[in-house]
């Protein structure tokens, strides 16, 4: 065997061993591109999958947000609504007057006397404009007088050192009970659902 031989036997099994490293090598390139282009595809579903659940967490949020915005601004709405009949109320009743004032206000006095002893001296306190008519109710109670000014929608206030007892009987103070035992009446017919 000549040396060529020899020599193109050595180059023969260089270049049959490079095919294989290259084959091997391109191969190995192979699974390592595609797995990089599976785990690239998983992390981008992921990717996506994160991001489609931060879109729904904050569409949910900005829904429940806007429900609860509605909601604060329907009850603003009603209280404003009961607020202004609240003031229609208190206006009708400051402007009553004549003998429904006079017989609204008798009564009242009439409530409160049953808390007094019979002696007792009793003030009597009510609406400025109203001094004159609290005078001719009180004429028919003994020991009952006017005693001055109180900031009230009409009724009376009265009070008695001997008895220690004051009793609220003004308008505002009948229309506050009357108000909190039926505002749910009154809210349920000014909005009904």
């Amino acid at each position: 065997m000549s040396l060529d031989t020899v020599v193109e036997d050595i180059r023969d099994e260089a270049r049959a061993r490079r095919e294989e490293i290259i084959e091997a090598a391109e191969s190995e390139a192979d699974e390592i591109v595609a797995e990089a282009e599976a785990d690239a595809e998983a992390t981008l579903e992921a990717a996506e999958e994160e991001v489609e659940e931060e879109i729904e967490r904050e569409r949910d949020q900005t829904l429940s947000g806007a429900k609860l915005e509605a909601k604060q601004k329907r009850l603003e709405a009603r209280r404003d609504a009961l607020e202004s009949v609240r003031e229609t109320v208190e206006e009708r009743i400051a402007g009553l007057e004549g003998d429904e004032r006079e017989e609204l206000t008798a009564a009242l006095v009439e409530a409160a006397a049953p808390e007094f002893d019979d002696d007792a001296t009793v003030r009597v306190y009510g609406r400025a404009e109203d001094e004159e008519l609290l005078g001719d109710v009180l004429a028919d109670y003994d020991d009952w007088s006017y005693a001055g000014e109180r900031d009230c929608l009409g009724g009376v206030v009265c009070e008695s050192d001997q008895s220690h007892v004051r009793v609220n009987n003004t308008f505002d103070s009948v229309l506050d009970s009357v108000w909190e035992e039926n505002i749910r009446d009154v809210s349920d017919i000014l909005f009904e659902e």
